[in-house]
């Protein structure tokens, strides 16, 4: 994998791959624990609608770098070997895998705090798009934009 952050299609990076390219960094040597956080798409929204599906679109380049900016900030953390989000847009239907944040540090302690900073952080900056696709809970299909300040993920 060649890009350690960013924007991708459905179905071009795994989890494993990103751990794997994160060990294959010389850097690597002086990691003692990785976290990672997958962000899914659950079957109830925040007011209790069910959902059908999603369908996530990116201004990509703008992410891209707002991605890679969080992840140089949070690299500069003491005891923080590597960071990385990737982040996957097209259509997701309920259980299907939508972000993967990873840290890898020195210690346990260490990786957890930029873990949470950094899903927190591409949730607030990265101009990501969610659209929701339910049924409402009297019954009706409804689609919409939501915002991540609403409550979205």
């Amino acid at each position: 994998m060649s890009q350690n952050v960013g924007i991708h299609p459905k179905g071009t990076v795994s989890l494993a791959g990103i751990v794997k390219s994160m060990k294959d960094k010389p850097s690597f040597r002086k990691a003692g624990a990785v976290a990672s956080f997958i962000g899914v798409v659950r079957e109830n929204n925040l007011r209790e609608e069910k959902v059908q599906k999603l369908e996530l679109e990116a201004y990509e380049e703008k992410s891209d770098e707002v991605l890679a900016k969080i992840c140089e900030d949070l690299k500069q953390r003491p005891g923080i070997v590597d960071v990385q989000i990737h982040h996957l847009v097209g259509e997701f239907s309920v259980g299907e895998d939508l972000v993967y944040v990873v840290v890898a540090g020195s210690h346990r302690m260490d990786v957890f705090p930029v873990l949470e900073e950094a899903v927190e952080r591409y949730k607030l900056e990265a101009p990501i798009f969610k659209k929701e696709y339910v049924i409402t809970n009297s019954g009706a299909a409804k689609t919409y934009w939501v915002s991540e300040r609403e409550g979205g993920e």
